[in-house]
């Protein structure tokens, strides 16, 4: 208790410490800002940059519905671009021919600029949501893909071949060995597709859309709505930090063997599963011998 205490008191202080640093920032920025030594129409105030984000979340309310919907075009860009890049990576790692036609492909479409794919994407899919899911989708599919393949094509040498020597199949040692040796690698290359989602999903709405954070950043933007603008760009950066986040969960509870405090509440919980699977059993033995 006095450790966790401990602890608390010193995140207490550390995020005080934070608090005051960026609350003198703003200080200096709105005083900076009113002796006209920064353009405010360039750079807005804080005070201005607080009114829009007051507009766009409570007087006017716009927010949600663009905030839905690209979160709508992200997600879904992240799924289907990380699941192609996922499975692809499986094959590759499970078959030298297909690693070698699958490869090259995936390593053109990785340093062909997303930017300059969004003409043709809109060509192809239309001005609604397909544009933006699939832009999203090309921008994430490359990190999933090469993590993946690494994680699962550099195992340990002598656990592989101690695998081998007790007959292990190719398939459990895929599913025993290989993939959760990989998955730490696999999650950092979802942490990265999932922030590459939302960019490709906000440049498609940049190039072309109706609703969306990025159409109404740029709507703010043309208006030389500095304060409205920077509130939009900080809701993208909520999104983006929410996405990551959930993917972080995510990976706290599949990789839990990574951090020593989740790795002893999952053996506590397990070690009480067992102990009550035992019972019965025990008990019915007891009554056997009586």
């Amino acid at each position: 208790m006095i450790r966790a205490a401990r602890r608390i008191s010193a995140f207490g202080v550390e995020v005080a410490k934070h608090l005051l640093v960026f609350a003198a920032l703003i200080a200096v920025w709105e005083g900076a800002s009113e002796l006209g030594l920064i353009d405010t129409i360039l750079v807005p105030r804080p005070s201005d940059i607080w009114k829009g984000i007051v507009n766009l979340y409570f007087t006017q309310a716009t927010i949600y519905w663009h905030f839905g919907i690209t979160l709508y075009e992200a997600a879904m860009g992240f799924l289907i671009g990380s699941t192609m890049g996922l499975l692809l990576a499986m094959g590759s790692a499970l078959n030298d021919n297909f690693r070698r036609y699958v490869s090259p492909y995936a390593t053109l479409l990785n340093v062909t600029p997303g930017l300059a794919l969004t003409p043709i994407i809109i060509a192809w899919f239309g001005f609604g949501y397909s544009s933006k899911i699939a832009l999203g989708a090309i921008t994430c599919f490359f990190p999933v893909f090469v993590n993946t393949l690494i994680g699962l094509t550099k195992i340990d040498a002598e656990t592989a071949e101690m695998f081998r020597s007790m007959g292990a199949s190719r398939r459990d040692t895929f599913r025993k060995l290989q993939l959760p040796a990989a998955l730490p690698i696999i999650f950092a290359g979802f942490k990265i597709a999932v922030t590459t989602a939302l960019v490709g999903a906000v440049v498609a709405e940049f190039s072309q859309g109706t609703a969306g954070i990025g159409v109404l950043m740029q709507r703010y933007a043309f208006q030389l709505n500095g304060g409205a603008a920077i509130a939009s760009l900080l809701s993208m950066s909520l999104l983006g930090l929410m996405l990551f986040v959930i993917i972080e969960i995510i990976d706290d509870r599949i990789v839990f063997w990574r951090r020593d405090a989740r790795m002893t509440a999952v053996s506590r919980k397990r070690r009480q599963q067992w102990s009550r699977m035992l019972e019965p059993e025990s008990t019915s033995d007891n009554q056997g011998r009586t």
